[in-house]
């Protein structure tokens, strides 16, 4: 998918980073290896190393044992009884090294869900201030990106999803979710490249 451009502007003060899940848990030797992701982190990095203090990194924490969850999750994690935290090394779930240094200033929220709206830990960080930009970045598209954008579209923040700095396992999927936004969120998500990202971020 071609990126659109910032349409709406330049990037201002009022902008902060989310990079989603980037952790060892979905690097290339983690259980939930995510082949694209060794090609996005030093992406990602270039556009922290910028604003670290702009930018906040979300966790995906896996259930403590198997079968534990609210309703279906519980079933989730019989299926993927080995990715709890009672049978993984415990530094999975940390961020990936090149990324890890950033924090602080960087701030980390944890989620034990896709979405890191749901339990309500983003909100309270974000009540309050002058936040009203998010730059997206981070994996996967279709999974935990997509659940970000779709709360961030909900509250009411302009949306930009850098294109070259997210990834998934699946090509499918990646692909229809950017031509899902593309074609029915184009007011409210644009999708460009890091470099539009970093050439206009005030």
């Amino acid at each position: 998918m071609a990126a659109q451009g910032l349409v709406h502007g330049p990037l201002g003060k009022n902008c902060l980073h989310v990079c989603v899940d980037m952790q060892r848990l979905f690097g290339v030797d983690g259980p939930w290896a995510v082949p694209w992701a060794e090609k996005v982190v030093p992406v990602i990095e270039e556009l922290v190393a910028r604003q670290p203090e702009r930018t906040l990194f979300t966790r995906f924490i896996p259930a403590k044992r198997p079968g534990e969850g609210p309703g279906m999750w519980a079933s989730y994690y019989r299926r993927w009884a080995e990715v709890t935290l009672s049978r993984i090394d415990p530094g999975l779930i940390e961020l990936m090294p090149q990324l890890r240094r950033f924090v602080p200033p960087a701030k980390l929220v944890d989620k034990r869900v896709y979405s890191p709206w749901t339990e309500g830990r983003l909100d309270a960080l974000l009540h309050g201030s002058a936040v009203n930009t998010l730059v997206i970045t981070g994996g996967e598209t279709d999974v935990c990106v997509l659940a970000t954008v779709l709360g961030a579209i909900d509250r009411g923040f302009r949306v930009v999803l850098v294109t070259d700095a997210i990834c998934s396992s699946a090509d499918d999927t990646h692909n229809a979710l950017m031509e899902l936004y593309r074609s029915r969120f184009s007011e409210q998500v644009e999708a460009v490249t890091m470099r539009e990202v970093t050439d206009n971020w005030q």
